[in-house]
């Protein structure tokens, strides 16, 4: 090792006399490793140069070199070099860096932190390589994305209202073999990693019925993972994993469900219900359904819903001004395997155009900004903290509300709709990773360092839940 960092230092240290840009710290830093070190020839080198020839040997060989002196430990838990390594990782840094600082207490979340937490990324990059994974299952009324956590997407996906029925319906039968299913195909043992689980965005309101009906949902999650003994589970609430993908912990999500849409007020990582769940009866399955009416219309043949499906994912998006797309000429066309070419042309816009404007499918509900509005001003009134920014943040999940344009149009439309007091610094993010939002706000969740004692809850700890808050 000593030949390498000679060699090394040899290639770099004509950049010894370009410390001038550095500031104070840097200074002060280097200038306590010089009065503590004792290591020879290498008390000339620079800390900025240590730190580079550092990244090159890699965190393994970095760590080791720790034990050597006071001086090295010092250096080698510099939180640049670490933060460097960490950069390197699979999952982006911003995310890491959000899940480090935000997430790392557990549930419930801590509000309003005074400042940063004191971080060591040596000890954070060591945790987060012994944190076992898990797999993750993201369930819904129409599809399910199921893998494992160090994976850098789901292995599998399923339609879940072809295979498995309505699994929001808190029947054990029902979950029991929706978890099986989805184990065999992973091909993985249910006691040998933990699980985070998606809850489906269901029962919304704040009535005793609706309460009851999301504990129901919960509990029975829980009692068929642990009845196939699985060690550890994390239950999350689909609409906060898909904010935490989006490195939020307070704002809104709109999720674009199966048959319904839900707009979901979440503050400091909790579903707000008592401000109020806004609940939209279009979906995802709406939309197909209303641009298969359009080709039928124009008489253009297909097979299945599914060739309906690639053509709403491909070709279709929604205006920034409806009345203005009208007067364009819209014409494209996308190859569907073994169907052929299909050309469509207004009703690429006009299928998204139901969300603002339901009446068009014949379907009598609010569109989808004024739901979003409603939600938002009773997110005013109801003062739940000084900073009334929080739920202006506006997060899209659900496949359909991956629709080219959709944000923008949202943000135009709250904008125009809501007066300059709750309209300022509104903003509208789209799915942060397309159709698997909420997956990825698992994944972030599974590889954390803490994972999983602080967000897991074990059978010993589900038997006595007197003693711990499990309110997702």
């Amino acid at each position: 090792m000593a030949n390498l960092l000679r060699k090394v230092w040899g290639s770099v240290s004509h950049r010894s006399g370009s410390g001038s840009g550095s500031n104070n710290l840097d200074r002060f830093q280097q200038m306590m490793y010089l009065q503590t070190s004792s290591t020879g020839e290498f008390d000339r080198i620079p800390m900025d140069i240590f730190i580079q020839i550092l990244k090159l040997l890699g965190p393994k060989e970095s760590a080791k070199l720790s034990a050597v002196c006071k001086s090295w430990k010092f250096i080698v838990s510099d939180n640049r070099l670490w933060i460097y390594f960490l950069q390197n990782q699979q999952e982006p840094w911003d995310s890491i860096f959000f899940s480090e600082t935000f997430l790392r207490s557990g549930y419930p979340l801590q509000t309003f932190p005074s400042q940063m937490p004191d971080l060591s990324f040596m000890r954070i990059y060591a945790q987060r390589a012994q944190v076992p994974g898990a797999i993750i299952i993201d369930g819904g009324s129409g599809y399910c994305k199921f893998g494992w956590s160090k994976y850098a997407s789901p292995s599998g996906r399923s339609a879940t209202f072809l295979e498995f029925g309505n699994i929001e319906s808190p029947m054990y039968s029902r979950l029991t073999h929706f978890f099986s299913t989805i184990y065999n195909r992973m091909q993985v043992k249910s006691y040998s990693q933990p699980i985070v689980v998606s809850i489906p965005i269901c029962h919304s309101d704040d009535t005793e019925s609706d309460t009851a009906s999301r504990k129901q949902l919960r509990e029975a999650m829980y009692t068929a993972l642990f009845n196939m003994n699985v060690p550890a589970v994390c239950a999350i609430n689909q609409a906060i994993l898909a904010l935490f993908a989006a490195r939020r912990t307070s704002g809104i999500v709109v999720n674009i469900g199966f048959n319904q849409t839900s707009v979901v007020p979440i503050f400091h990582g909790r579903v707000m219900h008592r401000v109020g769940v806004e609940v939209m009866g279009m979906g995802a399955l709406k939309l197909t359904g209303f641009l298969r009416e359009k080709m039928q219309q124009k008489n253009l043949h297909f097979n299945s819903l599914y060739t309906v499906r690639a053509l709403k994912e491909n070709l279709c998006y929604v205006a920034l001004d409806y009345e203005a797309e009208l007067r364009k000429d819209t014409e494209a066309s996308f190859q569907v395997a073994a169907e052929g070419y299909f050309t469509l042309s207004k009703e690429r816009f006009q299928t998204g155009e139901i969300l603002f404007q339901p009446r068009i499918a014949g379907v009598r509900t609010m569109g989808l900004h004024q739901a979003v509005a409603l939600c938002m001003d009773h997110c005013w009134d109801s003062e739940l903290s000084g900073d009334d920014s929080w739920f202006k943040t506006v997060v899209l999940a659900g496949g359909s509300a991956c629709l080219p344009g959709l944000a923008e149009r949202l943000e135009r439309e709250l904008l125009q709709a809501l007066p300059e007091s709750m309209s300022s610094g509104i903003k509208v993010i789209p799915p942060p990773f397309g159709v698997d939002t909420a997956w990825y706000g698992a994944k972030l969740i599974s590889n954390m360092s803490t994972f999983p004692g602080s967000w897991c809850v074990t059978k010993k700890q589900y038997r006595h839940k007197s003693r711990r808050n499990l309110r997702w």
